[in-house]
């Protein structure tokens, strides 16, 4: 850990489409980072915005040099755009927050200070969660659940991407190559010393929320396939268990006929046919999903494309995939 007045700490905002939100974003962060003591830096990485999002931050980034920007070709995905912060960012430590100000940027000082105590994961544990709804709080709170019970990877309760992390941690998340990326469960997975941060986490200042109904979805599973083996194993269980379940039956559909007793067998052949069809396109379904992402790593390529980069003096050290 480097000395006060040298330390750098990092900002990593992804922005989709915040227009409504970008501009006071900005402008509290810097109330905040300008009041610290260390140096800072704030990588916007622009995800694809297809509103006025990019004018406005171009305009700041030619005002302020402690803003740069990471403008991605094309739309990749929350957690591409926080990925390619970390792997653009050059701090001591950095903080991962959204645009949305959901996670109040006040906060970072007190994170930054638990950093200095020497931890090295610093990571928003939710209290309260205004403008969400029950459904949002229930499905949540069932996935850490149903995910820490099939992953054995101990996922924190009512967390999200809102965190600290020390260089350490970063240096081994940019050398993990998964492109179907659940990040909070990477953090987890990675270990170190971790602080949990309780907090109130605000209704969204401005705008719409960028997390539907089927990115969340798509979040769970990603985070469920790369964490656990757990479904392919409940696969080969209940192949075992329908596989005795028909030689029982059998035994029974034999004994019945021995006894002379008449009754509509074919109706039974084709509920059972229907149950086992439906198990077996179960199965190819689940065993797909792994097959998938098998096939997107062996492809080999990169998790994002850049644009354009603003006010980034040199390419990062590190192995920047783009």
């Amino acid at each position: 850990m480097n000395g006060e007045s040298q330390m750098l700490l990092s900002v990593i905002i992804p922005m989709y489409n915040e227009q409504e939100v970008i501009s006071e974003t900005y402008k509290r962060l810097t109330a905040i980072l300008s009041k610290m003591d260390n140096d800072y830096e704030m990588i916007f990485v622009n995800d694809g915005s297809r509103d006025a999002t990019m004018d406005i931050m171009s305009v700041v980034a030619k005002e302020d040099k402690h803003v740069k920007i990471v403008e991605f070709a094309r739309n990749f995905g929350h957690q591409v755009a926080v990925t390619a912060g970390m792997l653009y960012c050059s701090g001591d430590a950095a903080v991962i927050i959204d645009a949305d100000l959901q996670d109040p940027p006040e906060l970072i000082p007190d994170m930054l200070n638990k950093w200095k105590e020497g931890y090295q994961v610093v990571y928003g544990k939710r209290l309260k969660r205004d403008g969400e709804s029950a459904f949002k709080l229930f499905t949540a709170k069932a996935f850490y659940k149903f995910i820490n019970r099939l992953s054995g990877n101990m996922i924190p309760q009512d967390t999200g991407d809102f965190r600290l992390i020390d260089r350490s941690v970063i240096d081994i998340m940019n050398c993990m190559p998964e492109h179907n990326r659940f990040l909070r469960g990477m953090g987890s997975w990675v270990g170190f010393k971790q602080y949990a941060y309780e907090y109130h986490r605000d209704k969204r200042f401005a705008g719409t929320t960028k997390y539907p109904l089927k990115k969340m979805i798509r979040l769970a599973k990603d985070g469920i396939i790369s964490f656990s083996n757990k479904p392919l194993e409940l696969l080969s269980a209940l192949g075992v268990f329908n596989i005795s379940s028909g030689c029982i039956w059998l035994l029974v559909l034999i004994i019945i006929a021995l006894c002379g007793v008449d009754f509509g067998a074919w109706q039974i052949v084709v509920s059972s046919m229907l149950l086992l069809c439906g198990i077996l396109l179960a199965a190819m379904g689940v065993m797909g999903e792994y097959i998938g992402r098998i096939y997107d790593e062996a492809k080999g390529r990169p998790q994002f494309t850049v644009a354009h980069l603003y006010n980034f003096d040199d390419e990062p050290e590190h192995d920047v995939q783009k």
